[in-house]
């Protein structure tokens, strides 16, 4: 492959589309028991006459196959994408997927079986993470896992697990608006004050124009 040519792209036999650089794949575990390996397609080369054609990936990681393994907070289709590069034959590649940003996965109308995300990168190297820190929600704290319906208080806008608030998931499906315990405690401290200042006022009417029976 030393004098081998860069291909702009390749159509890989049973797969009914045109694999390009910067295409995410899913590539044929060596065992047949696990799920299919994802990665990125950095180059596609082959020899002087086109065949023997390798690909360029750089790999992306599940939550098992990294130190620390897998968390709660990790969804079913989270991936990290890692700095492992590798190069492979293009007759593993199965098919084509799509790895969304986090934010644009989590507005996904429908998701499917090809569709994954990736919030993290992962250095296989050291174990690291890159954000190594993540934003909390719930009482619980915990970040944010799509998988898991979420409901968000009207008030401060942070979101909730129903089990941590003591509410069935058909019950949060159902509501339209939302406090949290200590939005709802704010309001009804506000609404304590509120009656306060007005009962004196509302006194002084009564005196100025009526007469207490008594």
């Amino acid at each position: 492959m030393a004098n081998g040519r860069t291909l702009d792209s390749y159509t890989v036999n049973g797969v009914d589309k045109s694999i390009r650089p910067g295409d995410c794949v899913l590539m044929r575990p060596h065992d047949p028991s696990k799920p299919s390996y994802i990665a990125k397609v950095e180059k596609i080369v082959s020899d002087d006459r086109g065949s023997n054609v390798k690909v360029h990936v750089r790999w992306y990681y599940r939550p098992e196959e990294v130190v620390g393994g897998r968390k709660q907070f990790h969804g079913t289709k989270e991936v990290f994408l890692s700095d492992h590069y590798d190069v492979q034959g293009a007759d593993t590649i199965e098919g084509k997927c799509k790895v969304h940003t986090f934010k644009n996965y989590t507005k996904l109308d429908a998701i499917g079986n090809d569709d994954f995300y990736s919030r993290f990168q992962y250095y296989s190297s050291t174990g690291d993470f890159n954000p190594d820190r993540i934003a909390v929600y719930c009482k619980c704290e915990m970040p944010y896992n799509p998988d898991d319906l979420m409901i968000q208080c009207d008030g401060c806008r942070d979101w909730f697990h129903p089990a941590c608030i003591d509410m069935t998931v058909e019950e949060a499906t159902q509501m339209e608006h939302f406090l949290c315990q200590s939005c709802l405690s704010e309001e009804q401290k506000v609404l304590q004050n509120s009656h306060a200042i007005s009962r004196p006022a509302v006194m002084k009417t009564q005196s100025a124009g009526e007469r207490d029976v008594q």
